[in-house]
């Protein structure tokens, strides 16, 4: 999840009676699914009533009970703030105040409770990427358990969790499920696609580079096609101003470090080969033994932050801000740069998350036909001279409902009744179609979305491919996330604006992720699963070994190949 905020029609709010009514009520279900539902669920009108009768019937114990959970503010969680959590309250009793802040004020809270042992929410909606750190210091409910002991007789019969997409990315090694997914996106290649089939461009671009011009394989051809837009007269198209063939973002700010560790690595080539994240080395660029302890950041401790891979990632982001990117571009932060492709002056995107569908599908927008479809697509990320068959290719952002074991068992049975309200069945279609943030194969699947597909710009074509279990989020090599992520904004933007080489901040960052780790595991606190730092060795005995990390390639802009988006949408059908 990302911290900037999607405005969400006022008009789509469900107006329910304000405050805890005095018992739960079918007639306020009746009322929600005619009012809000309708046709837009995977399940017939009667499975609807008999799952919300099922609600109704389990939260009995808790009715008048007040809790408190919170997520951060995207439009999908505005949705279940706004709409989901008022109709819950009213059909089942349970008084629910469902909080909207930002990213870091989430982390900051969970992280408050887990030190201080008080219970500041009765349920969290945190990303996935936290699932090493949950697993390790075992302050959360593993989800398995809970369903078949204390959380038993208030888990739905209908849950049907083999439906949801990124239950991979929420289960530990220890095979338990430790978060239930409620929205989940994907950062994936974006393009002008009405640019890329006109004829002029097309056949200028084949006479200066000798290729078709396409959606890129590797980074090769996207280097040479933000070349060949940025600047270029498209007046015969009708389009005004400069455009430019790159976007992205530079600002020194925690966002930065999103921006990297959110597959940027993996996509040049840095991790080994491996799904979800690459074994032994993930995409941070840390090594794990056997046991799945992390062993190290550095080369010389057998891990990739700062290895020729890491060099070569961060040296062409920047290269690509500076030359092919509005000006603006470097001083701006993630929220900053979202919406800046929908304005029409920009080619491509490399590193575009889905969550930004919802508002680049606007009427009106230079980037939208008059019939409602788009005039771009999204597509699988090009990948870097590294990268191999196997190795991670994006990230996938899945937050997720976290309970936390510090929370009373009452409050957080009722906190679970609410969560799987607003992943059920009943709801998900309608939730998806606001917010565009799948967690269900049955959604992505449905007939609604296969109606609604030609509008979306590749977005369902994507999820129901098998190219999307190359997208995952942060794995389980990250022992703690909120004390290692903090230092990759602040070590990469000294090489964002010029105060180090690349080589200098990645060299820093990685002595510092090791920093964390050694007092990990010289505290202790996470067992038998924490760090257990390798010794350090010349690099060169780590780069001569097969995987990551990897030596330095003499050629780091081979040929550049390209695909046609039309045959690729075809492969996956």
């Amino acid at each position: 999840m990302r911290n900037y905020l999607l405005t969400t029609s006022a008009a789509s709010v469900l107006m329910l009676a304000m405050g805890a009514p005095a018992h739960a009520d079918m007639a306020a279900a009746e009322k929600f699914l005619a009012d809000e539902i309708g046709e837009l669920s995977v399940l017939s009108p009667e499975e609807q009533k008999a799952e919300m009768q099922w609600f109704i019937d389990a939260a009995k114990p808790f009715e008048g009970m007040e809790i408190k959970v919170v997520s951060e503010t995207i439009t999908t969680h505005e949705y279940e703030s706004k709409v989901l959590a008022p109709a819950f309250t009213a059909i089942t009793g349970i008084k629910v105040t469902h909080d909207l802040i930002g990213e870091g004020d989430v982390v900051e809270k969970l992280q408050t409770q887990m030190q201080s042992g008080e219970n500041i929410y009765d349920g969290y909606v945190n990303d996935s990427d936290l699932i090493g750190t949950h697993w390790r210091y075992k302050q959360v409910r593993n989800l398995t358990d809970w369903m078949e002991g204390e959380g038993k007789d208030v888990t739905s019969p209908t849950l049907d969790l083999e439906d949801f997409i990124g239950t991979s990315f929420t289960t530990a090694p220890d095979g338990k499920l430790y978060q239930l997914p409620t929205q989940q996106f994907a950062n994936l290649y974006w393009f002008r696609y009405d640019w890329f089939n006109d004829d002029k461009n097309k056949a200028d671009f084949k006479e200066k580079y000798g290729y078709d011009l396409g959606v890129p394989v590797n980074w090769s051809a996207y280097e040479d096609i933000a070349e060949f837009f940025t600047g270029r007269d498209l007046s015969h198209m009708g389009v005004d101003g400069k455009v430019y063939g790159n976007m992205d973002y530079g600002k020194k700010d925690p966002s930065l470090g999103w921006r990297y560790t959110d597959a940027w690595m993996s996509m040049a080539g840095m991790g080994d080969v491996g799904e979800p994240n690459g074994l032994p080395v993930d995409e941070w660029g840390i090594r794990v033994n056997e046991n799945s302890q992390p062993v190290g950041s550095c080369v010389a401790r057998g891990g990739a932050t700062n290895s020729p891979a890491a060099v070569y990632a961060v040296e062409k982001a920047i290269d690509w801000l500076n030359k092919y990117s509005p000006p603006e571009a470097m001083g701006m932060t993630f929220g900053e740069a979202g919406p800046i492709p929908a304005q029409g002056n920009v080619a491509q995107q490399m590193f575009w998350y889905t969550a930004f569908t919802a508002d680049t599908v606007k009427p009106g927008l230079p980037v939208m036909n008059e019939d409602g479809t788009p005039k771009w697509r999204m597509a699988p990320s090009p990948h870097g001279v590294y990268w191999k068959e196997g190795t991670k290719i994006g990230y996938q952002d899945a937050g997720s409902w976290t309970l936390m074991e510090s929370t009373p068992v009452d409050r957080a049975k009722a906190a679970w009744l609410y969560a799987q309200f607003v992943t059920s069945k009943t709801v998900d279609v309608k939730k998806s179609d606001v917010g565009l943030t799948f967690i269900r194969d049955s959604t992505i699947n449905s007939d609604h979305f296969t109606q609604r597909a030609d509008k979306l710009g590749g977005l369902v074509e994507f999820y129901r491919s098998p190219a999307r279990v190359q997208w995952s989020p942060t794995g389980t090599n990250v022992p703690d996330y909120p004390k290692l992520a903090q230092l990759w904004w602040q070590n990469i933007g000294d090489a964002m604006s010029g105060a180090k080489s690349a080589q200098e901040a990645l060299d820093s960052l990685c002595e510092a992720q090791e920093k964390v780790l050694s007092r990990l595991e010289r505290a202790g606190v996470q067992g038998e699963l924490g760090p257990k730092l390798n010794e350090e060795k010349d690099a060169e005995f780590w780069l001569s070994e097969a995987g990551s990390p990897k030596p330095k390639v003499e050629n780091e802009k081979p040929q550049g190949e390209t695909v046609s988006y039309d045959e690729l949408i075809k492969s996956w059908q």
